[in-house]
């Protein structure tokens, strides 16, 4: 997400623009009205100063000194003016109502946008980036946006047309004057663009802090009890100020250079003022220009001031730049965080080039397989030919091999050196090894988490990668050693192993992983609420969950990565018969620090650095003397 970025001004824009886009092509008709809105509250406000003037050049002076004035035509400008102000309030109304709509509209939008291209991403993805880190873009990058497209945007419009309105306005009623705030207007920009530029790019810095302050946040509530665990609460809070320093450093210089930029606005308009004063004061004595009363005035009888021209330059002209260097620092920090979450959205996809896809089956009267929409207990890949055009049915048996090959995370450090493997159909192969030998890494690549970079994986005789994945993911069961359970009742969560799964299979899984007399003595039973990961039950209760969501799926081959190692032993040796029970009749990948569990494996397969050092039974092994016989024995252990 941190990539290089062009110049601040080029991005920006291509930002503003991208945003824009959304608003458009949602709102495009609610937007145009909110356009008209604006434009006509910026008149209505204007029409204040204009009338001003005209009210007393051709209504007020014209009555001074009549003995009986007629105030008829002076009522009507007052009704004209009235219906112009209300015009204006209901403009301004109608906009602000309208922006708070489309605003959160166009952030339901990004959000969804967000949200499901994150499910398309690889999960190289968020191994790189962390939890926090990613939260930040659905929190604070959003809030950015929220606040600037109800409330920036539109201040931005009505001091956009203010200052239009108001540059035509003063044209009017006086050009000479008005060389003079052509003059200021090309100073004001320079000044914007200087202050902005240096401002932008803290606000940058100033989200990525705040992406890094959360994700550490985020990490150390979870894993709190390890932080008191080994007395590194020091530790933690010297490495959170060094996180906090870095986003106070960016935060204040980002508010540094924004909140110059009204001062210094506000200095040059009143410059402006002084010198629109005496300039226009001169006009007027010497009677250039064609300045009437109603734009000069007389004041203490010495100065004379463009009173109309003035008023122009101040709610006019020089507040509604106030107004956008008071908005600068949200629009800015928007944009700095609408470019994160860009970024998010134009992350490549997980790339999938599979045509084999996975179907319910049967075999029809002369035993040959067909595709059948029913669910029947039996799959198979259909694999469509493009020479022919000709479709066949291979079934699903879950015969796994690896040949020769070789992996890395990156290409730099190489996790798995020509690495070949079999485990055919029914099968429970085993992996031991220590931490890093690539036990887990072996199963990240039969479900294709990530893809090889040399050799091949076949699943039943066919390429792995010619394979769609959601077709070869929805033919394994995985439990993990770290078990992850969402909000809602227990039901649902087995229930996320196979949405279409009737209660009754539910409680099936849920037997089948000694679950059930443990779902029942909660007070509500499978409908008792977790929340927080399911942190009201123990961490044996959690796997035993996670265990019964893989039963309810039914895969035809099981990954269990240290499935059980979380579990206590009592508990361990409950949980077995169920996994046996499980694991009939399927391909089962084993890995466990615990080698009595793997006992009766089909094949055990030692690694060590990537590479398979030993492979047999438990018999073969123990017989061999070996690397497993040293780990078995306890002379060796598991690092």
């Amino acid at each position: 997400m941190n990539n290089k970025k062009p110049k601040l001004s080029k991005y920006y824009i291509a930002t503003a623009k991208r945003l824009l886009k959304y608003v458009t092509e949602t709102y495009k008709a609610r937007f145009i009205l909110v356009f008209v809105c604006i434009f006509l509250s910026a008149v209505a406000s204007i029409s204040v100063s204009l009338s001003l003037k005209y009210m007393l050049d051709d209504f007020i002076l014209p009555l001074i000194g009549q003995k009986s004035p007629d105030y008829t035509e002076f009522y009507r400008a007052l009704a004209v003016l009235g219906c112009i102000f209300i015009v204006g309030v209901i403009a301004t109304f109608i906009y602000t109502r309208m922006m708070v709509y489309i605003g959160q509209g166009v952030l339901k939008r990004v959000r969804d946008d967000m949200f499901e291209h994150m499910q398309t991403l690889p999960i190289r993805y968020f191994d790189q980036n962390t939890n926090g880190s990613i939260m930040s873009l659905y929190t604070n990058d959003t809030d950015t946006l929220r606040q600037m497209i109800s409330q920036a945007i539109p201040q931005a419009l009505m001091s956009f047309f203010t200052i239009i309105v108001t540059f035509i306005s003063m044209l009017v009623l006086s050009p000479l004057l008005t060389l003079l705030a052509i003059v200021v207007i090309g100073i004001l920009v320079f000044v914007t663009k200087k202050i902005g530029g240096n401002s932008g790019k803290y606000f940058v810095r100033q989200q990525v802090s705040l992406a890094d302050v959360t994700g550490f946040v985020e990490e150390h509530m979870n894993g709190q009890r390890v932080v008191k665990v080994f007395n590194h609460e020091q530790k933690s809070k010297e490495e959170f100020d060094q996180l906090n320093e870095a986003l106070f450093d960016s935060a204040s210089q980002a508010n540094k250079y924004a909140n110059m930029m009204g001062p210094v606005i506000g200095n040059i308009g009143n410059l402006q003022f002084v010198l629109t004063a005496v300039l226009g004061g001169v006009l007027s004595v010497a009677g250039v220009g064609g300045i009437t009363l109603g734009v000069g005035m007389i004041v203490d009888n010495s100065i004379v001031v463009i009173d109309g021209y003035l008023d122009y330059l101040g709610r006019g002209f020089t507040q509604p730049f106030m107004q956008v260097a008071q908005q600068f620092n949200s629009i800015v920090m928007a944009l700095a965080g609408a470019d994160r979450i860009f970024a998010l959205i134009d992350e490549k996809p997980e790339t999938d080039e599979g045509y084999v896809t996975l179907v319910n089956a049967k075999r029809d009267a002369d035993g040959n397989i067909i595709e059948c929409k029913e669910r029947t207990g039996m799959w198979a890949w259909k694999h469509p030919h493009s020479a022919d055009g000709s479709v066949s049915y291979t079934p699903l048996t879950g015969d796994v091999r690896f040949e020769d090959v070789t992996f890395g995370y990156n290409p730099d450090k190489v996790i798995l050196k020509d690495i070949s493997l079999f485990a055919k159909p029914g099968q429970k192969l085993a992996f031991v090894g220590s931490t890093g030998a690539g036990k887990t890494t072996i199963t990240n690549l039969i479900n294709r988490f990530y893809d090889i970079q040399e050799g091949k994986i076949r699943y039943d005789g066919i390429n792995i990668t010619k394979i769609k994945k959601d077709d070869l993911r929805r033919s394994l069961g995985i439990v993990l050693q770290d078990t992850h359970l969402f909000t809602g009742t227990i039901r649902d969560n087995i229930r996320y192993g196979n949405l279409d799964a009737t209660d009754e299979q539910i409680y099936e899984a849920a037997r089948l992983a000694h679950a059930d007399q443990f779902i029942r003595m909660l007070p509500n039973g499978y409908d008792t609420m977790l929340s927080g990961d399911g942190e009201e039950l123990s961490q044996g209760q959690r796997q035993l969950l996670s265990i019964a969501r893989a039963a309810v799926a039914d895969p035809p081959v099981l990954i269990l990565d240290e499935a059980t190692s979380s579990i206590d032993t009592r508990t361990e040796s409950i949980v077995q018969k169920g996994m046996d029970n499980l694991m009939k009749g399927r391909t089962v990948f084993v890995i466990a620090h615990r080698l009595s569990t793997i006992r009766n494996s089909d094949a055990i397969i030692v690694l060590d650095h990537g590479q398979i050092i030993e492979r047999g039974d438990h018999a073969d092994l123990i017989k061999q003397k070996g690397t497993y016989y040293q780990l078995y024995t306890g002379k060796l252990e598991l690092s």
